[in-house]
């Protein structure tokens, strides 16, 4: 019974099969049937649990959600669910048809994949293709996060419409193209390579990959689309425009921070005891990202702030994301440390400094400490862990300089391809919303609705 519902078609009476089985094994003195070999075939349990790291990972976009509403002001807060509802609804599409074939697929001079447009020829009656549709539906949730990063960069003055283009585009092409170049041969092995893979480059669950193109493509949008109304006084300087629900961003976080356990780990795509030692480092990162966004803020403004506490724990969970396999849990404390002082450094820079409108700080959060989450394999890669070693143990300088390589070509691509989608919208459609929309909220103007009817205020800036 049990065998059938794990090589069954129906993925959630898997997922309860497979937690019966560890209940059973969990109780002493309870004899597996004949045919517990094949129910714990190897193959079977990396569907398992890579079809439930998929699961944790589609939870975090309740997550980013979240910390997007509640970072931002009440009369977009429906806006902002409908955009995160968009990235994975029209983005898990888009990925389907086409964003796929071209991370995945037969590679093509290094840079682009040619095949598996549609899942075309892939069954679940053989086990090849029942892995298959498993890491597709894994995949797609990682494109989906790469796309909804994009949303908190542009919050508060995007027209829906227009971002609709800009999700499909990011999560069907922008993402995958790249991806391509890191992680062509998760699927077909060699047959679809790409190039930085060729050179060595390490991102094992996406700070670049993932992480820093959401990130980077934000940073375009929110230079093309333009900074909030009243963001900016006459004389340039930056005016803080608070949050609506500060208790609904830190629920975001947690949220965040539990679907990370799928979104590292899970990327072994494999059941074996890697999976502890990754859960361990992410979440030593996320704690020791807390503690130095927190300790920073503190001395240089006199408050441990909340909202940048709450940033420093994504800084570290976003960093480690790239070397949770190869590093030692004290490298994952440093990592993660790091990270939370370098988000506060970089959140104030963009919003004062260059003037950039970024109300969640994504392009920090993603884009920054992705990119030094993705350099740190180069210098942390620990002997005994994963399949490099760094600079700091004798490894020489050559991973850290294929790391730079990876970090500079993705920046360049997904800032580029960004702006040049960003300004092509809005020239054909236009990607901001009208004075008077912005003012209202576009709750009201964008779908005719208040998320907290009676409670709705505006003003006039």
């Amino acid at each position: 019974m049990l065998s059938r519902l794990v090589n069954g078609k129906r993925p959630v009476l898997a997922l309860v099969g497979g937690l019966a089985l560890v209940a059973l094994l969990a109780v002493p003195g309870v004899a597996l049937a004949e045919d517990a070999p094949e129910m714990l075939s190897q193959a079977n349990a990396n569907i398992l649990w890579t079809l439930i790291a998929a699961v944790l990972v589609m939870f975090m976009q309740a997550g980013f959600a979240c910390v997007e509403c509640g970072f931002t002001r009440a009369k977009n807060a429906g806006n902002i669910l409908m955009k995160n509802y968009l990235d994975f609804a029209a983005g898990a599409v888009a990925f389907f048809l086409f964003g796929f074939a071209l991370m995945f697929g037969n590679d093509v001079g290094g840079f682009i994949g040619s095949s598996g447009f549609s899942l075309g020829g892939v069954t679940g009656a053989d086990p090849d293709g029942q892995w298959t549709l498993t890491f597709w539906f894994f995949q797609s949730v990682f494109a989906a996060t790469s796309a909804t990063i994009v949303s908190g960069a542009i919050a508060e003055r995007t027209k829906f419409a227009s971002y609709i283009i800009v999700s499909v585009l990011v999560t069907g092409l922008i993402y995958p193209i790249s991806g391509h170049w890191a992680w062509g041969s998760l699927w077909l092995g060699d047959a679809g390579a790409g190039w930085l893979e060729g050179f060595g480059f390490i991102d094992f669950a996406g700070s670049t990959v993932v992480h820093s193109v959401g990130g980077w493509v934000g940073l375009a949008g929110a230079l093309v689309v333009g900074p909030r109304l009243g963001k900016y006084a006459a004389d340039g300087k930056a005016r803080a425009i608070p949050g609506h629900n500060i208790p609904y961003a830190a629920l975001g976080v947690f949220i965040l921070w539990f679907g990370w356990f799928g979104f590292n780990p899970g990327s072994t795509t494999t059941a074996d005891g890697t999976i502890g030692y990754i859960a361990v480092n992410t979440s030593l990162a996320a704690a020791t990202g807390i503690l130095g966004a927190m300790f920073t803020v503190w001395l240089k403004h006199g408050k441990p702030d909340t909202s940048m506490t709450l940033n420093g724990a994504l800084a570290g969970l976003v960093a480690i994301t790239a070397g949770c396999y190869e590093v030692a849990p004290l490298g994952a404390l440093v990592i993660g440390l790091i990270a939370g002082i370098l988000v506060v450094f970089s959140v104030e820079f963009l919003d004062q400094v260059l003037k950039i409108d970024d109300p969640v700080g994504a392009a920090s959060v993603h884009g920054v400490c992705g990119a030094w989450g993705t350099l740190a394999v180069g210098l942390f890669a620990a002997p005994g862990f994963g399949d490099s070693t760094g600079l700091f143990y004798g490894g020489g300088a050559g991973q850290l300089l294929v790391q730079a390589l990876g970090v500079g070509v993705v920046f360049v691509w997904a800032f580029g391809a960004g702006w040049v989608v960003f300004s092509a919208v809005k020239a054909i459609m236009g990607v901001r919303a009208s004075r008077e929309e912005e003012l209202k909220g576009l709750d009201i103007t964008e779908h005719g609705m208040e998320s907290y009817s009676g409670f709705q205020i505006f003003t006039v800036e």
